[in-house]
C-alpha cells in the first residue's frame, strides 16, 4: 500500500501546461498527470469543446482550459504568464501540439506544397519552438529546476517517400530538444522529447481516413513485440516519466516509444498513402 502511494503522487504539488491537450497522447497525459497527484493542468488547445470537457471529466480543482494557438507567439506567451500568475510557478510544459498534415498532400520533394510546408512548420516547429522559449524563461525566472517535454516521432531518426515536410519538422522537433538542452542545463531545466510510432489518435485516423480499430491493425504488424497495441496510454507514461524526478538526471533525450519498430526499419516507407508514414 506505501510504494502505491508513493507511486500515484509523483507529481505531487507541481504545476503543467500541455499543449495539445484536448485530445489524443495530450489528452492522455492530463489524465495520467491527474492521477499522480499534480496541482494543477492547463490544457491548452484550439479544440476548445473537446479541451472544455476535458478539464471538467478531470475536475476544475486540478484542471482548466485555455484557448491557445501555439502559432501566435503572443498567445503562447500568455497561457505562460497567465498559468505563473494564477499558480505561483510552471514546473513542466508538455509541448504536444502538432499536425500531421492533409491525406490530399504527398509533399514529395519534386512536388512540394510550399503553403502546406509554412503551415506544417508554423505548428510543428515554429509553435514548439515558442513554447519552449516561454516555459524555459518562466522557469527561470521562478528559479524552478522545471521539465520540458516535447513531442517528436519515429519520423525524427528517418527519411520518408512522402510526407516531406512533416518528416523534416520532426528531425526539426529534435534538434530543438538537444540544443534547448544544453543551453538550458545550467538551470536545472531539462529538455527532452518522446517519440512514438504510429498510433490510432483522432488526427491518424482522420489522415487515414478510418477508424480506430483500422489504424491499430494497420501498423501493429511492423513493431516487434507481439501481443500489444500502441496507443495514446503507453506514449502518456513516457511523457510522465520524462516530466517526473524519476528521469532527474535524463535531458536531450529522445524517449521512443515504438515497440521495436525502428530496429526492424531504416527507412519509413509506404505503398499506399498515408499508411506507415505518421505517428
Amino acid at each position: 500500500m506505501v510504494e502505491s502511494s508513493m507511486c500515484n503522487h509523483k507529481l505531487e504539488d507541481k504545476v503543467t501546461i500541455i499543449t495539445g491537450g484536448a485530445s489524443g497522447i495530450g489528452e492522455a497525459t492530463a489524465r495520467l498527470f491527474a492521477d499522480h497527484g499534480v496541482r494543477m493542468i492547463i490544457i491548452a488547445d484550439i479544440q476548445d469543446e473537446l479541451g472544455q470537457h476535458v478539464a471538467i471529466s478531470i475536475g476544475a480543482h486540478r484542471c482548466n482550459y485555455m484557448h491557445c494557438d501555439v502559432t501566435q507567439e503572443d498567445q503562447v506567451k500568455a497561457l505562460v504568464e497567465s498559468t505563473v500568475k494564477n499558480y505561483g510557478q510552471l514546473d513542466i510544459m508538455f509541448s504536444n501540439a502538432g499536425i500531421i498534415g492533409s491525406p490530399t498532400t504527398h509533399q514529395t520533394v519534386l512536388d512540394l506544397d510550399i503553403t502546406a510546408f509554412d503551415r506544417m512548420f508554423a505548428v510543428n516547429v515554429r509553435g514548439m519552438a515558442a513554447c519552449v522559449k516561454h516555459a524555459a524563461r518562466a522557469t527561470v525566472e521562478g528559479g524552478v529546476r522545471g521539465s520540458i517535454v516535447c513531442t517528436a516521432s519515429v519520423a525524427a531518426n528517418h527519411g520518408g517517400k512522402k510526407c516531406t515536410d512533416y518528416f523534416m519538422s520532426k528531425h526539426a522537433v529534435l534538434g530543438l530538444v538537444r540544443s534547448a538542452s544544453v543551453q538550458l542545463g545550467e538551470y536545472g531545466i531539462r529538455v527532452n522529447c518522446i517519440s512514438p510510432y504510429v498510433l490510432a489518435s483522432p488526427a491518424t485516423c482522420l489522415v487515414n481516413g478510418v477508424g480506430v480499430e483500422e489504424v491499430e491493425r494497420l501498423y501493429e504488424g511492423n513493431m516487434l513485440l507481439n501481443g500489444v497495441t500502441l496507443r495514446a496510454k503507453h506514449a502518456a507514461d513516457g511523457v510522465l516519466f520524462l516530466a517526473s524526478s524519476e528521469s532527474e538526471l535524463i535531458t536531450g533525450h529522445d524517449l521512443v516509444v515504438d515497440g521495436g519498430f525502428q530496429l526492424t526499419r531504416s527507412v519509413i516507407s509506404s505503398k499506399h498513402w498515408p499508411k506507415q508514414e505518421f505517428e
